[in-house]
């Protein structure tokens, strides 16, 4: 019995590895096989020059990103707490009986 459910959790784990391997598969770029048009003199064409702005107005501060984070751990932490305290306050009948 013990060997059904180690080749199980076997098998479900190269599944999961294969579900991974096709996901990242599925979503590799198709232009990393592009072959890129040669330019005047055969080789490749020069790529254009790019301009990078930085956006400085806008954005978030960094003290309203941590307070965000510490009032959702904490709010995960008082539901976790309350949810475990309920689950203790019911009673054994509550509880669907299993029988094999």
């Amino acid at each position: 019995m013990r060997i059904f459910k180690s080749l199980r959790r076997l098998g479900l784990m190269l599944a999961s590895l294969v579900a991974i391997g096709l996901g990242f598969a599925g979503s590799a770029s198709a232009a990393t096989t592009v072959i890129p048009v040669g330019g005047s003199g055969g080789g490749p064409a020069p790529a254009p020059a790019t301009v990078v702005r930085t956006v400085v107005v806008g954005g978030m501060p960094g003290w309203q990103i941590a307070l965000i984070a510490v009032v959702a751990a904490l709010v995960a932490g008082i539901a976790a707490v309350l949810a475990d305290r309920a689950r203790r306050r019911l009673p054994r009948t509550a509880y669907p009986m299993v029988t094999e």
